[in-house]
């Protein structure tokens, strides 16, 4: 069900982005996008605070201790009432220059694209403050109301788009109040949700434990600096591409980004059901069952990943062109390079995960943070000597592999994890899989024509033809077995 909630929300982002587009015209959009994109660059601090907190609330959860509980929770809360209160001084701060000063904007949209930027603002201090409730509720394991809160996000700003399309004034300000409103009402359902179902969930005796606190922040500081690394390199890599091409390749570069952010919320979110038992196990010190963890969830994430993007990628003209009228053409390869990459980042994540257990954050980030920026000067070097712009995806793959293989090291040096286990019982058998799938979906692709039919006869071939071979090649005897006699029994209530 997790899956298909997925799915949903993934179909209505991009529904959502096309009719925002087509509602707000392109300049509009493009305002939009440059504005609240110098508060989004920010974004990487509630990333990393979230994935703080919700090591600390798995870690106490699997100690099964309430009063560690109540101390994690009272001491987060105060650390993201700062950390709200101090960017939200420091991007008003900032903002009134870049955006007044630093932005090329059309004169009569000026008061507009301020008025937008302190929304903005607003909108990032609601998500910030969201992000420890939502941790808790993770923690805990409460997917279904999680999911509940993600589909009703996506589907309140759909219909805030839809309601933008009957207003009479300023459309750009109108929206940015409305993807406000949307982020309060986000904010307050983790809110209520957390205070009414969680004991230790409460506002008596709010105090912070200075110890703890010193720990998180260690924690959160070098989570920061991997986020940060990651914003550096993507937002660097695209102002090389427009130092070097024109417009369209950059614009391209975006869509293709876009595509990718759309289908990692399938990984992000099947990883994120699994991040409090991975946590919670290394707590109770069962490494066996926290390995078990690492090593299905790489495989199932990897597999439910392919499964998505392997149509995608080899129908990817169509699929962009259904999507977008008058895409750049270097979309359709970028967009490709891209998936490829995303596929390679899905496998390492419940191993970021595991890394992230013990709390001994500085060797992992330092040595991931390190591969990222370097992806910056190799692409300059690529560029400079004459290589197409396609060139720097290629290099992001290749760091990207770097990145797994240290991923792999780090986790055996931090928790124990075997790299040869995970290699014969994960690696060798996602390679079997991507073989046989890559090589038939490939041949077949042209027997099926660009048209919204035939396309979706591959797509539904191509998930039938994954499934067979991953149950044949892509699990152990064990889990084949698991399944059968679940077959079995589904058939037999049935009959």
């Amino acid at each position: 069900m997790l899956y298909f909630r997925m799915i949903f929300i993934a179909i209505i982002s991009f529904y959502t982005v096309r009719v925002v587009l087509d509602v707000l015209g392109v300049e509009d959009y493009g305002i939009y996008n440059v504005v609240a994109g110098i508060v989004a660059i920010s974004s990487f601090i509630p990333t990393a605070l979230s994935s703080a907190t919700q090591r600390y609330f798995s870690f106490a959860l699997g100690e099964n201790n309430l009063v560690k509980l109540e101390q994690v929770f009272s001491t987060n809360l105060i650390i993201y009432m700062g950390v709200a209160a101090v960017a939200v001084l420091l991007l008003e701060a900032v903002g009134f220059y870049l955006v007044s000063q630093y932005l090329k904007l059309p004169e009569d949209k000026a008061g507009s694209a301020m008025l937008l930027y302190h929304l903005a603002v607003f909108s990032f201090a609601f998500s910030i403050f969201s992000a420890p409730f939502m941790a808790i509720i993770i923690s805990h394991e409460d997917m279904n109301i999680y999911a509940i809160i993600t589909v009703t996000e996506s589907v309140v700003k759909l219909l805030a788009v839809f309601f933008l399309a009957q207003l009479p004034f300023d459309r750009l300000v109108a929206y940015g109040w409305l993807m406000m409103l949307a982020a309060l009402a986000v904010m307050l359902m983790y809110m209520v949700t957390a205070f009414r179902k969680y004991p230790e969930c409460h506002l008596r005796k709010l105090t912070a434990n200075k110890a703890l606190v010193k720990e998180v922040l260690g924690f959160t500081g070098w989570a920061v600096f991997g986020s940060f690394t990651t914003i550096i390199r993507t937002h660097g890599v695209t102002v090389l591409l427009n130092q070097i091409f024109n417009p369209t390749v950059v614009a391209a570069r975006a869509i293709a980004i876009q595509v990718v952010s759309f289908t990692n919320v399938f990984a992000q979110n099947f990883n994120t059901a699994l991040y409090p038992p991975i946590i919670k196990s290394y707590a109770e010190n069962n490494k066996t069952e926290m390995y078990q963890l690492v090593l299905d969830g790489s495989k199932l994430t990897f597999f439910l990943m392919w499964i998505l993007l392997l149509p995608m990628i080899l129908k990817i003209e169509f699929l962009v062109d259904l999507w977008l009228k008058n895409a750049p053409v270097e979309t359709y390869l970028f967009a490709q390079l891209a998936l490829l990459e995303s596929l390679i980042f899905a496998i390492s994540m419940p191993l970021a995960t595991a890394a992230r257990a013990p709390g001994k954050m500085r060797l992992y980030e330092l040595a991931l943070g390190t591969i990222q920026l370097l992806i910056l000067p190799v692409s300059w070097l690529v560029l400079y000597y004459g290589y197409p712009a396609y060139s720097v995806f290629v290099v992001a793959i290749v760091a990207n592999v770097a990145m797994f293989f240290a991923r792999l090291f780090l986790v055996e040096y931090l928790t124990g994890l075997s790299s040869v286990q995970f290699i014969k019982q994960v690696l060798s058998r996602v390679t079997q899989v991507v073989f046989v799938t890559g090589f038939v979906m490939y041949h077949l692709e042209g027997f099926f024509r660009n048209t919204l039919g035939s396309v979706v006869l591959y797509g539904i071939l191509s998930v039938l033809l994954n499934l067979a071979v991953i149950f044949i090649l892509g699990i152990d005897r064990k889990t084949r077995e698991k399944f059968k006699i679940f077959g079995l029994r589904f058939i037999k209530a049935r009959a």
